[in-house]
């Protein structure tokens, strides 16, 4: 039987409930919500299907030890304390990633992951007289090093490469939205696959690919070449294999439409080469529509969602811009749920239509809100209340 240990998986700022949500729905324990993050407990099989499967996850970190410090020579001493033969090869190689929130250390967290590097590399100097290599871009062990207050906590990265990396984006536009961030949009808008989806400003098909995904639930990660954890000591490949068909024998057809739009032919033409990368030709259509001279195409209850021009990357006059969403939605688009993300919170009063959720998020470095707006055959009639 496989032993249970604590994990925690980090996120992006206003996903946090999803993910524990998703935690629960894949079995995890003791799942427990933080600040950008979630903890739960499972098995080394577990940890591989967090992995394969989480949308809204960016790493998954097993901690392995905790320890009070109170300056980075304490740190170097207690680090170079642990085992970490264990974990890492003295022929191997490895990197670090610090996040320090502590008054009591007056360096920053590239400094931190300095002195880390220093403890471990003289342990294996010391006990072998050889040592691992620092390799920043593909380490056989990350290695993960939180510092809160007095409280230092040393994680292995079972990841490898941030999740959001899913191994199908062969092509993006200007300000292409990280898919993290879109897989949790789709799941904050409510969207299964029980219904029709359209992203109307598709761009390089980002958000319709985590949708498609959601509907067929194929695991998110299910493209990606590697994981941190298969380059770890205790990697189990038939476990793994295991675990990754199994996921694999709930995929399913989507039984209504997903489509996109865009103006620009190159979207277009970048969207289909994602979409078949992705292996999702046949449940996505996207085709080259002006959203603004766009109708509503399908019949049924149907969920629009996209990622507008924010007026940061991409200049435009916001104003008019989301004058122009609201009229279109309005007039087009009957018995729709409208769910899209922006930063310009004054652009939004510019809508004419009534909000029924305003979510806080961030995308990027940017605060924005993810807002929905329910139309019906009697929407055109509202006046702008936002």
């Amino acid at each position: 039987m496989q032993e249970n240990y604590k994990m925690l998986a980090t996120t992006l700022f206003g996903l946090e409930e999803v993910l524990a949500k998703e935690l629960k729905d894949l079995g995890a324990q003791n799942v427990m919500v933080g600040n950008r993050s979630v903890s739960f407990v499972g098995d080394k099989g577990f940890m591989y299907k967090a992995n394969l499967a989480l949308r809204t996850a960016i790493r998954i970190l097993k901690p392995i030890r905790s320890f009070t410090v109170f300056d980075e020579e304490s740190l170097y001493n207690k680090l170079k304390m642990l085992p970490w033969e264990d974990y890492l090869k003295s022929n191997g190689s490895f990197a670090i990633n610090s996040v320090v929130h502590s008054k009591d250390f007056t360096t920053n967290s590239h400094y931190i992951s300095l002195k880390a590097k220093d403890a471990i590399a003289d342990f294996f100097r010391e006990k072998y007289e050889e040592r691992p290599d620092v390799d920043l871009k593909h380490p056989d062990v990350r290695i993960h090093v939180h510092i809160q207050h007095k409280t230092c906590t040393v994680s292995l990265d079972s990841s490898g490469d941030s999740l959001h990396k899913r191994g199908y984006r062969v092509n993006t536009n200007i300000a292409p939205i990280n898919e993290v961030l879109a897989a949790g949009l789709v799941l904050l808008s409510g969207y299964n696959g029980d219904s029709n989806f359209i992203d109307p400003m598709c761009g390089s098909g980002t958000i319709l690919i985590e949708a498609a995904m959601i509907a067929a639930k194929i695991p998110a990660n299910i493209n990606r070449p590697e994981f941190g954890f298969e380059k770890w000591r205790n990697y189990d490949n038939n476990l793994f294999e295991i675990i990754h068909d199994s996921l694999l024998k709930r995929v399913q057809t989507p039984h209504h439409k997903i489509m996109g739009f865009d103006k620009a032919p190159s979207a277009i033409r970048k969207a289909k080469e994602n979409i078949e990368s992705a292996n999702l030709s046949e449940f996505i259509k996207v085709f080259q529509i002006n959203f603004f001279e766009s109708e509503k195409q399908v019949f049924g209850p149907t969920i629009l969602l996209f990622n507008p021009p924010y007026g940061e990357r991409l200049k435009i006059d916001t104003t008019s811009f989301y004058k122009e969403i609201g009229d279109t939605l309005k007039t087009n688009y009957p018995d729709t749920h409208a769910w899209f993300i922006t930063s310009d919170l004054e652009a939004l009063k510019h809508v004419g239509l009534r909000t029924s959720k305003r979510i806080p998020m961030r995308n990027a470095d940017l605060d924005c809100r993810f807002v929905k707006y329910e139309l019906y055959k009697g929407t055109r009639k509202q006046t702008k209340k936002d």
